[in-house]
């Protein structure tokens, strides 16, 4: 039995899950899902929630402020999340 090749998908961009996110809210609206069909979408939604939420996580890590010191030199900082 030949093995079957496993084709990887290239990386989601956050743009692409959240247009995906738009479309399935759309379908799930409409009123025209069976239940089932509404639990699938309501399913892929969350994950793709999830990837977008890691994808701003990373971002806000590599995230550098840059900053000058009185004597002139700029330099980088950590981006420091300020909740307010």
């Amino acid at each position: 039995m030949p093995a079957k090749d496993k084709v990887t998908e290239p990386p989601l961009s956050i743009e692409n899950a959240l247009e995906r996110i738009e479309a399935l809210t759309q379908e799930m609206e409409s009123g025209k899902l069976s239940l089932d069909a509404l639990i699938e979408r309501y399913a892929e939604g969350t994950k793709l929630v999830q990837i977008c939420q890691e994808k701003l996580d990373a971002a806000e890590q590599r995230i550098k402020v840059i900053t000058r010191s009185a004597q002139g030199p700029t330099g980088l900082a950590d981006f420091e999340n300020d909740p307010e």
